[in-house]
């Protein structure tokens, strides 16, 4: 009685600003947190950092004073040797945010194997890309074929559900997302659907099956023309649900491509879409309206884009950064007139996969082996900071979360805390 009491206090302490799911609070990136630190390294702004039991992709989100996140082992993790797929193991985790400590890890395993994944992909991207999502009280895992898997905070297991056992070389790339007592979760690679459940007991209430190809980034719900819309990216087309029925709303032309994995930005009523079909294109479309509005609320459109990276909105600007190059875009939100593109590093090979993260007007972008980087969310480019960890050469394609002035960054070895003690 006595852990499960400690453990509450450190779950719901009203004190502590939350980062329940995958790009914060809002879903876009942005923060009110103030106090996040400029600088860091080995030696400085370095709370802790904790070795995790293996890699993944997924971004890292904070309820009260504990961090959950995912990662896999047992297969995959060397291209050369990447071993049997029979030993391969998903890991749900749960991390102490004071000191880092792994409090508990429930590992996830099926029967039926996955499709093995080939070449290099196997290090690119991995088992464990979807960030898990919480209510408070519960908090819910997406491993692709692999199934939803809900736990109590806890870690004492509610419910699992099968969405579909399809399996991509690239693997997966959509988040869950939370609305009132809805799990949900585009499950288009897994099986062409984009899928509501019951958070409670994992039965499914509404599902919209096909007409969902590439499409692997996380549903947005926005409030535009008093009502909800849940708006997903797919090859060829933007469509907008009732996130409570699962009714489509509206649709318009949108981007061709492989994989559509940055989700739709939505600000002021108007939804920024972003691909990397050839050399890149970004849409504003109008959302709002009914059936097929693609001759009436296209605003703007661009041939630049990123195939992983998230758009961000501030003060009147978008921003995003180029997933193959790090070239960074600004361009002016009401016209699409490209402020500036610029380059995050001087070297050459840097990568961004991660989506960045927007506090007092700063941008920060998380590269993939070239560290975070640092710069100013304005219509002239202004580089603040580089910052690297020394001892960790692993790559990083998740987004950091924030809480309370520190920031939680994780690479395929080590979860890390940055900013001062609490």
């Amino acid at each position: 009685m006595k852990t499960i009491a400690l453990f509450l206090a450190l779950v719901l302490d009203a004190s502590a600003a939350d980062w329940p799911q995958f790009r914060g609070p809002h879903g876009d990136g942005t923060t009110s947190e103030t106090g996040l630190p400029l600088k860091w390294s080995a030696s400085e702004n370095l709370t802790w950092k904790t070795e995790l039991p293996g890699p993944g992709s997924s971004s890292p989100i904070v309820v009260g004073n504990v961090i959950y996140l995912t990662s896999y082992s047992g297969y995959g993790i060397d291209v050369k040797k990447p071993g049997e797929m029979t030993g391969l193991a998903r890991h749900a985790i749960c991390v102490n945010r004071a000191d880092g400590k792994i409090l508990w890890k429930k590992d996830v395993k099926i029967e039926q194997p996955d499709t093995a994944y080939t070449g290099t992909y196997i290090t690119q991207h991995g088992y464990a890309s979807s960030t898990p999502v919480s209510d408070g009280k519960n908090v819910y895992f997406f491993f692709g074929p692999a199934g939803v898997h809900a736990f109590t905070i806890r870690g004492e297991k509610l419910w699992e559900a099968n969405l579909g056992t399809k399996a991509h070389d690239w693997g997966n790339g959509a988040s869950p997302i939370l609305h009132g007592d809805l799990l949900i979760v585009n499950a288009a690679i897994e099986g062409d659907n984009l899928v509501a459940l019951d958070k409670n007991t994992g039965k499914e209430v509404w599902k919209v099956s096909r007409g969902f190809p590439a499409s692997w980034n996380t549903p947005t719900i926005a409030a535009v023309n008093g009502r909800e819309e849940m708006i997903v990216s797919v090859s060829g087309k933007l469509r907008a649900f009732d996130p409570k029925t699962g009714t489509e709303l509206w649709n318009c032309r949108g981007i061709r491509g492989a994989e559509l994995c940055p989700s739709v930005l939505v600000q002021d009523g108007v939804a920024y879409v972003i691909g990397l079909p050839g050399t890149g294109k970004a849409m504003a479309v109008r959302a709002g309206g009914s059936g097929d509005v693609s001759e009436t609320n296209v605003v703007w459109e661009l041939g630049i884009g990123s195939n992983c990276s998230s758009p961000v909105f501030h003060e009147g600007h978008i921003f995003f950064a180029n997933d193959s190059r790090g070239i960074l875009h600004c361009v002016k939100a009401a016209t699409g007139e490209i402020i500036f593109e610029q380059p995050l590093s001087k070297e050459r090979g840097n990568k961004v996969y991660a989506s960045p993260i927007l506090s007092e007007g700063r941008l920060y972008y998380v590269s993939r082996d070239q560290g975070t980087f640092v710069v100013a969310a304005k219509p002239t480019f202004e580089f603040l900071q580089h910052n690297v960890i020394s001892g960790d050469d692993s790559v990083s394609n998740a987004t950091p979360a924030v809480a309370e002035g520190q920031i939680f960054l994780r690479s395929d070895r080590f979860l890390y805390c940055i900013g001062k003690r609490r």
